[in-house]
């Protein structure tokens, strides 16, 4: 009976033996596959879904519908993870799906490291600025340039119809209704989805600053963004841009002509697709447009710019004077002379217009 005991003692010691050595090898394997390789990373030219960024970090992209064994590939090939069949076996044992996109890899990194990163659909984002007073047809450029989305797309998904109606915009555009501000993009972003994103931040801002526009019809609120983006593209000082307003106002109520250069530039510029001019000529202010102020009276059939906090401040906040003019007279400073009267104005000094600023 004792060495019947022992016997058993010893073929336990044995099972436990193996399964520590198996354990311990299941361990190490686990270890040695999920850490990074000891090379660089080698990426081919010929991937232009993988690169190295100037930070030394991997842009990675996940195509749509592409498959775990694909993407594991990839990143053996490349020398980004050991084992290509590791990072399956890490699927099957995880629920979480890939998500397809743009990201970026620190590296060196552990396969569980870059699984959580390409599951989480945390893309590399794109900061991109579009100025206050941008044209839509800029805005598309800014996009189109950092490969958010494509120019033509932009403005096409800018002029949908159901787009307009949902916001309730009578224009054929958004032109103005695209707040100017900082925005983070993933690259090749849903061009819908990039409208979206500026058209609601325009109305999350308007509501904030400026909250009785939500009582506004929606072709009085367009009258405000129309004056709105002409203020933004003729004042340079803030402090002026209310007294601005207030002078275009003064005209709308006397029955006289905006004569608003910006609206000139407009049509020259996002009409006409000429380049801007440093200054206007007579030939300018008789273009035949319905968005020249000068030849046609009252506000022009829609806005000419995305318009920031100051230029909407003061359309819905004009400073009331006597005003009907006004005129740049210092053009390193951005400050303009207000007159009540033609002489006084035409004795103010020569016309100027807005510099290029965009």
């Amino acid at each position: 009976m004792k060495c019947a005991a022992c016997s058993v003692i010893t073929v336990i010691c044995a099972l436990l033996g193996t399964l520590l050595f198996l354990t311990a090898l299941a361990a190490g394997s686990l270890i040695y596959f999920n850490s990074p390789p000891d090379k660089p990373p080698v990426i081919f030219q010929d991937d232009s879904s993988m690169r190295i960024d100037e930070s030394g970090a991997v842009r990675l992209e996940l195509r749509p519908g592409e498959s775990v064994r694909s993407v594991g590939q990839r990143l053996e090939n490349a020398g980004i993870i050991r084992n290509r069949y590791f990072w399956e076996l890490l699927s099957y044992t995880d629920k979480e799906y890939l998500k397809a996109g743009i990201y970026s890899l620190s590296l060196p990194a552990s396969q569980i490291e870059i699984r959580a990163i390409l599951v989480s659909g945390r893309q590399l984002l794109i900061r991109v600025t579009i100025p206050e007073g941008a044209t839509l047809k800029k805005t598309a450029q800014i996009l189109a340039e950092a490969n958010i989305c494509g120019k033509e797309a932009f403005l096409a998904a800018s002029s949908d119809r159901a787009v307009l109606d949902n916001y309730r915009i009578p224009g054929p555009t958004l032109e103005g209704y695209l707040y100017p501000d900082t925005y983070l993009f993933p690259e090749s972003y849903p061009v819908g989805l990039a409208v979206k994103t500026m058209a609601d931040n325009f109305f999350r801002r308007l509501a904030e600053t400026e909250p009785e526009a939500l009582s506004l019809s929606p072709a009085e609120l367009n009258n405000r963004v129309i004056m709105a983006s002409i203020v933004e593209r003729e004042y340079r000082v803030d402090g002026e841009a209310a007294l601005m307003a207030g002078v275009f106002y003064n005209r709308l109520r006397v029955g006289m002509a905006l004569q608003s250069c910006a609206t000139v530039e407009y049509v020259i510029t996002e009409i006409q697709n000429r380049p801007h001019p440093e200054r206007l000529f007579d030939r300018d202010t008789e273009i035949r447009s319905p968005y020249n102020t000068y030849m046609v009276p009252g506000l022009p059939p829609g806005p000419i710019s995305s318009p920031g906090a100051v230029a909407l401040n003061a359309a819905f906040h004009p400073v009331s004077s006597d005003y009907l003019y006004f005129r740049l007279v210092n053009p390193a400073e951005g400050r303009h002379y207000f007159s009540k009267t033609l002489d006084d104005h035409i004795r103010a000094g020569v016309l100027y217009v807005k510099g290029r600023s965009l």
